[in-house]
């Protein structure tokens, strides 16, 4: 029977027809892309000689970022190993929640292998993550593409490691372990959107919905977006009745939200968490990449040039390009593909777009993390191309393309000699490949032979486009992960346990940092702390007593100075030394972390001027002196706001404008200026500091011991005008000091308690006055003395201060997660519903199976 479709000739309905592969080999080619995938991706780490593979200092994942300490910190929950759990964390930030981390940075199954692996091998189990999330990317993928239109198996395999292995992957995606569940979240709703076309497994398909929302809801987000165009696209092709499709639609919607219910909690508590976080610095988008810039990146093997980073290989760039030609797809079908394709292309570079991806705010990074999208879709339409077998002009006209698209790319810094290999070299070999593959279509031997040279190529040529962009990488000045789990880590992992006593002390990892989240990496409990969700009340309460951060306060520093040591009970620590390991430890005397003070020791009508002021305050006694200081040489300052002094800015080879102090002999001077950038020269000693508001901010800085006569002399050197505090110095009495930590040691209460998210106290009998607990007052703690009704504490300094009323001997806090209780309800709902659908569906087929006619039918 001769069929004529209007898009083509006349051809035979059986020879344009791929028929289906046994189930047996859809399982083997989704297992042989994995393996290409992660075999490429392996092959170019030990070329490279990056971690696993080698001794360089670099590690594939960032691991000198926040993510290695996270998955440490894992490992410690699932061994019972930390004092927190996971509603609350009492290492990082001196006490933060922690759920909102799990659900963003941890929920990637592949995390919890942590489990199975040393903890001073965590790095191992984090780099698994990446090559297991692009093994199982690539296996989905392939059975996604089937389902779209059958073929070769072993062909969209192909394909389907360059959507696994993408530019997106080995640019924006691989540094974050929590993101590359993307790679596995595209095809997973794509397939659940498949099976609404075809009007089955709703239920399976809303939990593919929830497991791809659990695993990372933030690229979920994106490929829900993306999955539910295609899926439209694939609505208006669907040769099916107007009301069949709308039922298509209403199970696609239907499904989507009760799966994301159920993965409500996860929502629920990041948005919470975000809301009370600490504002990330203002982004704009800076406008859209060159031409030539965004059309470089459809080609193989660069990095550098600011656009969506969206290349999959240059096999399914051919093959996208062959569709417009191949004349047995439709005509409609044709155009539909490629509308989708530019109309996303252009959303990555437009504002309010690229918002909508994003979750309606403006990334702190690449504007263009949504480009995964692009990939998935670019290889989905290469499929389309490829499964219709297109003929040699086909081919030859989609290469045209190509090569028109390398001739407008070639002026870009993205394309460097690897992309010119793998684009110009790699191109000929797979058109030739495929040409081939089209005229011995009918001979299985020499297609075989042909496939598995193909096979070979797309995997070397992946190995080599990983190994190209990870060398210009490693050559960028912004790329220099600081080490982890290194023996000198692991000696100040021991150092820090050994003299961990917590709930009585704290034992702070700070101020010397192998990671960017050393609490987790060692263990203890300090100040630092790196994560979205860093609460506002924390980097506030921090800096306000003298600790410095990064990036706005979204990574909080610990404190270094004595007194802040002393009001947030730090009895041992790690700093800075020019030994073998690189620090020392150190053991000082400090209070408790649950201290008493008399009356209502409140931050309400509070007019502090100074940092040491404020810390004075928090710690209940006079410890300093802050001398005023005096102009005496170099470029006068003059007054800014708020009585604030402004520095003129010393032109080069000038004198620093210096200043004159008095303060009592023997007492340690102290520098506070959190926003300064330049030079500090005081008592003998030239300090350098780096601080930009409200980015950097500098820590409490010593300059060393108040000579005999009391006088000495402040220097700044900087090349910019800016402000200083009125009083950015004060001179410590450790006399006082100390006398001030017994007091507080003499009246501490008789025992402190402290759970995974709790915090208790014992004071003797009729105890009056106030509790204070060293910890930010985030939102979320409740507080009970002896019993009675829970509130949410007051503040001292930002830290938890709880009044004991007329008398009480029991303090109980306990911190609940704000948006968990609602996030569980509404998952709660969504459970119901999914039991209620089962249910009903069983009772159906039940019923048909009972019915007369089913009977009759059976007799028959």
């Amino acid at each position: 029977m001769l069929k004529t479709s209007p898009a083509g000739p006349a051809t035979t309905e059986k020879a344009d027809r791929p028929r289906r592969k046994p189930p047996g080999a859809q399982t083997a080619a989704a297992t042989l892309s994995a393996a290409i995938s992660m075999g490429a991706y392996c092959l170019a780490m030990a070329v490279h000689g990056t971690y696993p593979f080698g001794s360089r200092s670099r590690a594939v994942n960032d691991l000198g970022n926040q993510f290695v300490p996270f998955h440490a910190h894992l490992w410690d929950l699932l061994r019972g190993n930390t004092s927190g759990d996971l509603l609350f964390n009492w290492s990082s930030g001196f006490g933060v929640p922690f759920l909102g981390d799990f659900f963003t940075y941890l929920m990637n199954p592949f995390s919890w292998l942590v489990a199975l692996f040393p903890r001073d091998q965590v790095e191992l189990p984090v780099f698994l993550v990446t090559l297991l999330s692009v093994g199982l990317g690539a296996f989905l993928m392939t059975v996604l593409l089937g389902r779209l239109r059958p073929g070769s198996p072993w062909l969209r395999a192909l394909l389907a490691t360059g959507y696994a292995v993408s530019a997106w992957m080995i640019s924006d995606g691989f540094s974050d372990p929590m993101w590359m569940w993307g790679l596995a979240a595209f095809p997973l709703l794509g397939i659940a959107s498949d099976w609404c076309l075809r009007g089955r497994h709703w239920i399976l398909g809303a939990l593919l919905v929830f497991a791809s929302w659990a695993g990372n809801f933030y690229i979920a987000a994106m490929a829900t977006i993306g999955m539910g165009l295609v899926f439209a696209v694939r609505l208006l092709l669907a040769d099916t009745p107007r009301r069949q499709r709308l039922n298509a639609l209403v199970r696609a919607a239907t499904m989507t939200a009760t799966g994301i219910l159920l993965a409500a909690p996860v929502l629920t508590v990041g948005l919470k968490a975000s809301k009370l976080s600490q504002p990330a610095p203002d982004a704009t988008y800076q406008g859209p990449p060159d031409v030539t810039d965004y059309l470089a990146h459809l080609l193989p093997g660069g990095l550098l040039a600011p656009a969506p980073q969206i290349s999959v290989g240059i096999l399914p760039l051919l093959l996208v390009f062959t569709l417009p030609f191949v004349r047995r797809v439709p005509g409609k079908e044709r155009i539909a593909w490629c509308v989708l394709l530019v109309l996303v292309a252009l959303s990555f570079i437009w504002t309010p777009t690229i918002l909508l991806w994003h979750g309606l705010a403006m990334p702190n990074g690449s504007p263009y993390r949504a480009s995964i999208a692009l990939t998935a879709m670019l290889v989905i339409v290469a499929w389309m191309a490829l499964a219709r077998r297109p003929q040699p002009r086909e081919l030859l006209y989609g290469a045209g393309v190509t090569a028109v698209v390398v001739a407008l790319g070639a002026r870009s810094v993205y394309l460097v000699r690897a992309s010119w290999i793998l684009t110009v070299g790699g191109g000929a070999l797979v058109l030739v490949l495929l040409l081939l593959l089209y005229r011995h279509r009918g001979e299985r031997r020499l297609r075989v032979a042909l496939t598995a040279a193909l096979t070979c190529t797309v995997f070397l040529s992946t190995a080599y486009t990983v190994f190209s962009v990870t060398v210009i990488r490693d050559k960028s000045a912004w790329w220099s992960p600081k080490r982890t789990l290194d023996a000198h880590s692991r000696a100040a992992y021991d150092a820090v346990r050994a003299h961990d006593d917590w709930p009585a002390h704290r034992s702070d990892p700070g101020p010397h940092e192998f990671a960017n989240n050393d609490p987790l990496l060692l263990g203890g409990e300090g100040g630092s702390y790196y994560s979205s969700y860093v609460p506002a009340t924390t980097a506030e309460a921090l800096h306000g007593l003298g600790a410095g951060w990064y990036i706005q306060g979204r990574h909080t520093l610990s404190v270094t100075d004595p007194v802040g040591r002393a009001i947030m009970g730090v009895g041992s620590y790690l700093d800075w030394a020019k030994n073998a390991d690189g620090f020392t430890h150190k053991t000082v005397a400090a209070p408790p972390v649950v201290t008493w003070r008399p009356g209502g020791a409140t931050d309400a009508g509070a007019h502090d001027t100074s940092v040491f002021a404020r810390q004075e305050r928090v710690l209940g006694a006079d410890v300093y002196d802050v001398p005023a200081l005096t102009p005496t040489a170099g470029p006068a300052p003059t007054t800014g706001p708020g009585g604030a002094l402004r520095l003129p800015g010393n032109a080069t080879g000038s004198p620093w404008t210096t200043f004159s102090a008095t303060c009592a002999p023997g007492t340690e001077a102290f520098w506070y200026a959190p926003w300064y950038a330049g030079g500090v020269q005081a008592l003998g000693r030239t300090q350098e500091q780096h601080g930009r508001a409200t980015m950097t901010s500098n820590t409490l800085l010593s300059l060393g011991t108040v000579p005999a006569d009391g006088k000495f002399t402040v220097a700044l050197g900087t090349h910019k005008i800016q402000d200083i505090p009125k009083f950015p110095v004060g001179c410590l009495d450790h006399d006082k000091l100390k006398a001030a930590v017994q007091k507080l040691t003499t009246t501490a209460p008789l025992e402190v308690t402290a759970g995974g998210h709790s915090i208790a106290a014992t004071f003797r009998e009729g105890t009056t006055g106030t509790a204070v607990i060293s910890t930010p007052a985030v939102t979320g703690w409740q507080c009970s003395v002896d019993g009675g009704a829970a509130r949410a504490p007051g503040t001292l300094g930002g830290l938890m201060a709880v009044s004991l009323g007329d008398g009480g001997s029991r303090l109980s806090c306990s911190y609940r997660t704000p948006g968990l209780t609602s996030g569980l309800l509404a998952s709660g709902l969504a459970l119901v519903a999914l039991l209620a659908v089962g249910a009903a569906g069983m009772i159906r087929t039940r019923s048909s199976r009972c019915s007369p006619t089913s009977s009759l039918h059976g007799k028959h």
